[in-house]
């Protein structure tokens, strides 16, 4: 059975933020904590979306009143799954128990 690397998506909300680098650092450090005593080996950056426009690499947060919305990139490796829908399941499983109530979106299985 082949080993992945799964890539989620997830959306976090951060309140009373002022600036973009704020809200991208606080959002990384909250998801962490959360992930930390049960899947610390899950990687935790903060995701990019391409211009629909000219193509360049934009950052996928964004701050309105005080409040963001911050898009982050979870990784994680799956071992012996036994197919790449397998290794999903397993990574949303892991990750879903840690983050509770955080929208989760797969963005790629690898086997590595």
């Amino acid at each position: 059975m082949p080993d992945y690397v799964v890539t989620l998506e997830s959306a976090w909300i951060i309140r009373d933020v002022k600036s973009l680098d704020d809200a991208i650092g606080i959002a990384i450090s909250e998801a962490g904590k959360r992930l930390n005593p049960a899947a610390k080996y899950v990687e935790v950056e903060a995701g990019f979306l391409t211009c629909p426009f000219c193509e360049e690499t934009l950052s996928s947060a964004i701050v309105v009143a005080d409040t963001a919305l911050v898009g982050l990139v979870l990784e994680m490796k799956v071992f012996r799954a036994e197919s790449p829908e397998h290794a999903e399941r397993i990574a949303k499983s892991v990750v879903g128990k840690a983050l509770r109530d955080v929208p989760l979106k797969l963005l790629d299985v690898q086997v590595l």
